[in-house]
């Protein structure tokens, strides 16, 4: 397989972990490249389900090579608590799953300062995981963070932690008025034994990833939220603190731009975000609570509800207009047997004018009106078809129009299903 790039195309919980593993199949070795552990990527495998928020999700294959990148903000915590769970079911880490020297880390304080944060704002609150994200980002920004490599160090590491400390617990007690609950010494203890543990996997990964290149290893880059929380091209500031879109593979990777064959948007083929923020598809009604329960649409990180409406095929263009997809793996269609009729927006009116493309600020998408087109359901079962010929002839007709509202960028892949097994090749890479 070429060396691809999988991008969430919409707000995030499309089905990335799920088609990440599928192609994992045909990788040598999968490289997450942004985000922390306010991603959460379900895998499920003969009826067992995974859910990773540190750990790439090809680790389910043996004998693949997986990789966190520099451009992850790494919580040390989360990813003992996955190795553990990986280990514990019988699939072991050892000499495959390596971190990037240069990773930044989510610190204790870090989160403390996200929630703090959220709960002291008087205007409009983001939504926030409190997984400690942004203040970790905002720390790599400020040159103050410290990482991964720091812990080769151990009294360096110290030295830049008790300064990182003091400060942030004046932060969090006389700017948001609330506690830190963990004391500098707890924080030292905690990560001396974690280090043990962490330190073997840490490696430089931009090298690593350039060797294997160079030797023809097949690469697959595993994004996590999806385009619309790009905090440059989403719905700002509703967004995360990472580039989400294709172009971070770069930075957050460490390769060039010429290494990437192609960009495979998953594209859920109806719409959810979680948090707040403008979403002009969403069914605050009986339609949009099934599409919930039918879909199993509750967070894997916070377990919230996720927010539902119909497919928009605006987010989708702007999505092909950022990331340049190649391809697109269409997600969770079988969520949709049992509707009757099933609509698609074409496009949006903003005070009474008719646009096809997506507002840049969150006020102007907050106005707008979605304009829908109505397709008929299929009302049966899809979840054994394993050729796209074999799918009901509306279910086809659905995916053919979204395709051609979506500049016509080919379908790779169709998902019947959570397990590996339910997934219709269309046109190979």
């Amino acid at each position: 397989m070429p060396n691809s790039v999988i991008i969430g195309s919409q707000w995030g919980d499309e089905g990335k972990a799920k088609i990440i593993d599928y192609l994992t199949e045909h990788s040598d070795c999968i490289i997450r490249f942004q985000g922390g552990a306010n991603a959460g990527h379900t895998v499920v495998v003969d009826n067992h389900s995974f859910i990773f928020h540190m750990v790439p999700s090809g680790i389910m294959y043996p004998s693949k090579i997986c990789i966190i990148g520099n451009g992850v903000v790494f919580d040390p915590e989360q990813f003992l608590t996955e190795v553990d769970e990986l280990e514990e079911r019988g699939i072991s880490i050892t000499d495959r799953l390596y971190i990037s020297d240069i990773a930044h880390m989510v610190l204790p304080y870090h989160k403390a300062i996200d929630i703090a944060r959220e709960e002291h704002r008087d205007d409009i609150r983001i939504g926030t995981t409190g997984r400690g994200i942004g203040p970790a980002y905002a720390d790599k920004a400020n040159r103050i963070g410290l990482r991964t490599g720091d812990l080769f160090d151990w009294e360096m590491f110290k030295e830049k932690l008790t300064a990182a400390y003091t400060q942030k617990k004046y932060i969090i007690e006389h700017v948001y008025h609330a506690s830190l609950d963990v004391s500098l010494e707890e924080i030292i203890d905690s990560y001396q034994l974690m280090r043990e543990r962490i330190v073997p996997h840490i490696r430089n990964t931009a090298h690593y990833i350039f060797n294997c290149y160079k030797q023809g290893k097949r690469l697959l880059f595993e994004g996590a939220q999806g385009t619309m929380l790009d905090i440059d091209h989403g719905t700002y500031p509703y967004v995360t603190s990472s580039n989400t879109i294709a172009g971070s593979v770069c930075h957050g990777a460490g390769v060039g731009p010429s290494v990437i064959d192609h960009v495979i948007g998953i594209v859920k083929t109806y719409t959810t975000r979680v948090g707040n923020g403008p979403f002009p598809t969403e069914l605050d009604n009986e339609t949009g609570e099934k599409l919930r329960t039918e879909g199993g649409e509750f967070g894997a990180t916070t377990g919230r509800p996720r927010r539902c409406g119909w497919f928009d095929s605006v987010v989708l263009r702007k999505a092909i207009q950022v990331n340049g997809f190649t391809r697109m793996a269409l997600t969770k269609l079988d969520v949709l047997n049992t509707f009757k009729e099933i609509n698609i927006c074409t496009h949006y009116e903003l005070e009474g004018k008719k646009i096809d493309y997506l507002p840049t600020t969150a006020a102007e998408l907050e106005k707008v009106v979605p304009v829908y087109e109505t397709h008929q359901g299929w009302n049966c079962d899809i979840t054994e078809c394993r050729q796209f010929s074999k799918l009901p002839e509306n279910a086809r007709n659905y995916l053919k129009r979204i395709q051609e509202l979506c500049y016509d960028v080919p379908i790779l892949l169709v998902s019947v299903g959570p397990e590996r097994s339910q997934t219709i090749e269309v046109e190979p890479l």
